[in-house]
């Protein structure tokens, strides 16, 4: 999958840790307590990704906005299957990631 539309290079780092399921580069990004919300619901960070991480990814990224902070695209779950998504991600302190926001895109 490529990643060349990824203009923010933290979000490039973070995207090619999920596709990878490279948890530990993954996790360095984030502050320590980075808030995950999936589809407006506030979900644990940590245990989200540690399950999410190999078994989750891109299939395609398809829009790329908000100075490459959003990403809309086709993503594939080995549990919930193919469907499309967003990734908003908030990057604050140290250029860490606050924040991120995921769902089911229409």
């Amino acid at each position: 999958m490529n990643t060349e539309k990824l203009t923010n290079p933290v979000v490039k780092q973070a995207i090619d840790a999920l596709q990878s399921g490279d948890k530990q580069a993954w996790f360095s990004l984030f502050t320590n307590d980075a808030q995950l919300f999936d589809d407006g619901n506030k979900m644990d960070f940590k245990s989200f990704f540690e399950k999410a991480l190999g078994h989750e990814r891109f299939t395609s990224i398809d829009k790329v906005e908000q100075n490459g902070l959003h990403l809309y695209g086709k993503f594939h779950s080995d549990q919930w299957g193919d469907f499309k998504t967003y990734f908003k991600f908030t990057i604050g302190a140290g250029n860490k990631i606050s924040k991120l926001e995921i769902g089911q895109a229409g």
